[in-house]
């Protein structure tokens, strides 16, 4: 009996510390009220939720119920602050309102332990990237509030750590992004919907005209486009106003003879040959000397 019980006690010691270490080392998937998980612990990266989306997540919560937890640190207050799954709280809250159903009361809970705060937000942001997926605009936006954290202290090191795995020209593009976001956040309704090209555009217009971003914030704000479209094209119109035309030539290029009775036209980017001569192997000649040339 003594064995017996001394046996008993081992096997529920080791049990409880093998629970604990499974719990501490992020193991362990626990349930956690809802109430209790500060969403705001990190700035969010995702500006907005797509409607759609949120729609779709809500239908597979409702049929199939959290199917992946969500991450979380404990904080010394006894409450949870959350590192990824946002999308899925604001689900399961949505649908604890609507239904007053008790399982959407809690989420399933992943407890991680960064080693420096800055980890909490590299493990939000791979999650959205790899999940999701974030606009440039998002993404330089999460660099921005970091560094205004002071969890980084440089926009440069807040790159390299939050988008290690991206590449040096991705990294560049979120870093042109950055003048736009200390621009225009908050006065953008559709930060978004600012597509790669036209923000790249911006960075370059921002950093290159003095005042154009409060020229920019006093369009916005007095036009409130209602639409992504209307958003961009506003943005479009004030910061890249059409160029005059140029004054039409004088005389239409007639063409340079070459050689063989071929001509040569060139005008605005384009060059062409014609001539009886120009045939597929005067082109296979052509692209060859031009990859050894160029």
């Amino acid at each position: 009996d003594i064995a017996r019980d001394a046996a008993t006690s081992a096997a529920a010691e080791d049990l409880a510390k093998a629970l604990s270490a499974a719990r501490a080392e992020g193991r362990m998937v626990i349930s956690v009220p809802l109430g209790d998980i500060v969403l705001d612990y990190l700035v969010r990266d995702r500006v907005v939720a797509d409607d759609d989306d949120m729609e779709a997540l809500k239908e597979s919560l409702r049929a199939r119920g959290q199917q992946t937890p969500i991450e979380a640190v404990a904080l010394d207050d006894g409450r949870y602050g959350l590192i990824s799954g946002w999308r899925r709280c604001a689900a399961l809250r949505a649908l604890h309102e609507e239904t007053g159903e008790v399982r959407f009361a809690s989420a399933l809970c992943l407890l991680r332990q960064p080693a420096e705060y800055a980890d909490s937000y590299v493990a939000m942001v791979e999650e959205n990237e790899i999940r999701v997926g974030l606009s440039f605009f998002e993404r330089a936006r999460i660099v921005v509030k970091a560094v205004e954290q002071g969890v980084f202290d440089t926009d440069r090191t807040a790159l390299q750590t939050l988008f290690k795995s991206a590449s040096r020209a991705k990294r560049s593009k979120i870093g042109s992004f950055l003048g736009v976001v200390r621009a225009l956040d908050g006065a953008l309704r559709f930060p978004a919907a600012l597509a790669e090209r036209q923000g790249l555009q911006l960075a370059r217009a921002l950093a290159e005209q003095d005042g154009l971003a409060d020229t920019l914030r006093n369009a916005l704000q007095a036009k409130t486009p209602a639409s992504p479209e209307a958003e961009t094209a506003l943005v479009a119109k004030v910061a890249f106003p059409a160029s005059p035309k140029a004054p039409a030539r004088a005389e239409a290029d007639k063409g340079t003879a070459v050689a063989g009775g071929v001509k040569m036209h060139y005008e605005d980017g384009r060059l062409v040959l014609e001539g009886r001569a120009v045939d597929d192997a005067l082109r296979n000649r052509l692209v060859t000397w031009l990859r050894q040339t160029l």
